[in-house]
């Protein structure tokens, strides 16, 4: 039976919930979520059916040299693209070091109130 791959759905769900997380999400990064995730799910499609093709790396050419098959090129690109949007969105170490979170100590409403009346 092959293997469930995500879907951009969760994907998306599980990026906003890791960037919540890391206090660096905001609502107006939703597009650029979205081609994160949809990058993502390409390519685990594609990574399974490179690994269902015994990870054929080569094509014969017509002159009867090898080359680089089309899908290892495909899965190089959409890494490098997933690094660049992963950067962006701050979900690696690298790219979370570099920003500076902004932490509001003000108090809820709750608090204010309880303060005042307490």
């Amino acid at each position: 039976m092959a293997k469930r791959v995500k879907n951009k759905k969760s994907i998306k769900n599980e990026t906003i919930k890791n960037m919540q997380k890391l206090g660096v999400y905001k609502p107006e990064f939703d597009p650029i979520i979205d081609h994160y995730a949809e990058m993502n799910e390409h390519y685990l499609i594609i990574n399974e059916k490179f690994k269902n093709s015994s990870y054929e790396f080569q094509t014969t050419t017509a002159d009867g040299g090898k080359k680089k098959a089309p899908i290892v090129a495909t899965l190089e690109t959409l890494r490098k693209d997933i690094l660049a949007y992963s950067d962006r969105l701050c979900l690696n170490p690298k790219s979370l070091d570099s920003i500076t979170i902004e932490k509001t100590n003000k108090p809820s409403k709750f608090e204010t109130w309880m303060n005042d009346n307490g």
